[in-house]
């Protein structure tokens, strides 16, 4: 383990998980990540918890159930931390642990370099910033997002709650992912019109060679246009039918140390960005439960709430 991994996973552990002596820590991996998983299980060691180290099966992609067995141990763990290929965030087995009051942490798609760089920013300023937006979320209604490459997309959040991925899980039931670095929000199904351009990358794809076009109709996208990349995404949304077209999430990053890097993990918390979610909610406040979650990140929006400007053109308005 080089000094700067050590580094990160020693700031996982004791800053944002606050894992303390005898608590039982499980770590979940999986072969492309299992460098991460294994500095994660060896500092949780070192802080004298019951570490327990599993390695899965590689999910097909986001959304995907661990399997059984590890959903189980999920349910005994005091904390949990999910350095995976592919995400288990908006799972079952997530939201189940989550209620039985396991702090944890996921990491889907984390490397070295992204676990290097971006637990190296301000947390306490991140955690602000991203409660303040959070807040925002859970009082709005009416929500509009444009572009200049041309989104034009409005949506209900009414009556639904906005949440703040901020990195620290200290109380019972905390989650968020590492890096942290959003706010978000499950729009209310249905509700969702207009067209989203999708122009900084797509979670199964990476950074986008060009845009992907999505029409949006009563909540679904009903049309894909763009360059070769979109054969990829209909693939993906065409395996699980309608319900993975559902639009699923809003998020706004706020890690100012993140950057496009084609990992949908940092990607989706590049400060002065946006982000909209194809497929399940169902783990943050929506109905939707497909195994399937996929982010699209929009470069430079403007966001409006109940006709308050939020964020422009990719600068934030809001600060903390």
């Amino acid at each position: 383990m080089t000094k700067h991994l050590e580094k990160s996973a020693e700031i996982a552990i004791r800053q944002c998980m606050a894992v303390k002596k005898g608590e039982t820590v499980l770590v979940v991996t999986d072969e492309p990540t299992r460098n991460v998983g294994r500095a994660l299980w060896e500092k949780a060691v070192e802080a004298g918890a019951e570490a327990l180290y599993v390695e899965m099966l590689p999910r097909k992609n986001d959304g995907v159930e661990p399997p059984p067995a590890i959903a189980a141990a999920m349910l005994h763990a005091d904390v949990i931390l999910g350095a995976t290929s592919c995400s288990f965030s908006h799972t079952k087995a997530r939201k189940d642990a989550s209620q039985k009051g396991a702090r944890i942490a996921t990491l889907p798609g984390i490397t070295e370099d992204i676990m290097q760089r971006t637990l190296s920013a301000d947390y306490q300023h991140i955690a602000e910033l991203s409660q303040r937006f959070a807040k925002l979320l859970s009082d709005g209604k009416a929500v509009h997002i444009s572009t200049l490459a041309g989104t034009d997309l409005t949506l209900s959040i009414a009556g639904r709650q906005g949440h703040a991925d901020t990195g620290i899980n200290h109380a019972a039931g905390d989650f968020s992912n590492l890096p942290a670095g959003e706010a978000y929000v499950a729009p209310v199904e249905e509700t969702a019109e207009g067209i989203i351009i999708i122009d900084g990358a797509m979670a199964g794809i990476g950074v986008l060679e060009s845009p992907i076009k999505l029409t949006v109709e009563k909540g679904y996208v009903t049309k894909v246009e763009g360059g070769r990349e979109t054969e990829k995404l209909e693939a993906m949304l065409s395996e699980y039918g309608k319900l993975a077209c559902n639009i699923a999430e809003l998020g706004i990053g706020t890690n100012d140390q993140a950057i496009l890097s084609g990992r949908v993990l940092e990607d989706e918390k590049v400060m002065g960005t946006v982000h909209i979610a194809l497929g399940n909610n169902f783990g943050f406040g929506g109905t939707c439960q497909v195994p399937m979650h996929l982010d699209g990140i929009l470069l430079s929006p403007t966001l409006t709430i109940d006709g308050q400007v939020v964020i422009k053109d990719g600068k934030h308005l809001i600060t903390a």
